[in-house]
């Protein structure tokens, strides 16, 4: 949980400053759980206007995926990509997640090395399936302990669709409220043949392994 503190506590910060006021959400909601429970209910749609990510770190709403390769002459690296072109909407109904559905436009990603973006597009075959999605396949019972006190984690059972692939995916994740906003962190391992794609390769990479992290940092206003 120490990687979600850490952004709830510079959103809530950037919020304060934002609006005029001291926030220090260090140790979490403040709010009484009767009140917690009852700014949950509803529908929450994606903030894709507040912070922003590069390759490193995030204050925004983002989705990506890290790769191992090994390249000459440096050995070991990590490739990333990211975007932050998310949409989509979560629905909370009592202690119960009864709706999750994103889409992301794949076609808008990029990378830590701007030289494999247009291999990545080529591998993703964004030309043809320009955007991916998520969704649940049924209701994700939260906890009413962890919907009082505003913190979820918990794993979310779905299909997930790239590059015209839909394949049966879980994505565990951590969740947030502060101030007015659900922030949610998530990452799940995943191969890339499953979905008919094929790691980019080129002279510099050595080898490129078939499978990665996605990953994902939304956060969540009320629709």
């Amino acid at each position: 949980m120490a990687l979600l503190a850490g952004l709830c506590a510079e959103h809530a910060a950037a919020e304060g400053v934002r609006h005029g006021t001291d926030s220090t959400p260090a140790d979490g909601p403040t709010d009484r759980p009767a009140d917690v429970r009852a700014a949950l209910q509803g529908s929450w749609t994606v903030d894709t206007d507040t912070g922003g990510f590069d390759f490193e770190s995030a204050t925004g709403s983002f989705v990506g995926f890290r790769v191992q390769e090994e390249l000459v002459g440096i050995g070991a690296a990590t490739a990333v990509g990211r975007t932050g072109e998310v949409r989509g909407s979560i629905t909370i109904e009592e202690a119960t997640l009864t709706d999750v559905t994103f889409e992301v436009d794949m076609t808008s990603i990029t990378t830590n090395e701007r030289r494999r973006d247009q291999r990545v597009q080529s591998a993703l075959h964004t030309d043809v399936h320009p955007t991916a999605s998520f969704r649940a396949v049924g209701p994700v019972e939260l906890g009413d302990c962890a919907v009082s006190a505003g913190e979820v984690k918990v794993d979310v059972a779905g299909e997930l669709t790239v590059n015209g692939v839909t394949r049966p995916f879980t994505i565990p994740i951590e969740a947030r409220l502060v101030d007015g906003t659900i922030v949610v962190v998530g990452s799940a391992d995943i191969t890339f043949s499953d979905f008919d794609v094929q790691v980019p390769s080129a002279p510099v990479v050595l080898s490129a392994e078939d499978h990665g992290t996605l990953e994902l940092q939304l956060l969540l206003v009320r629709g």
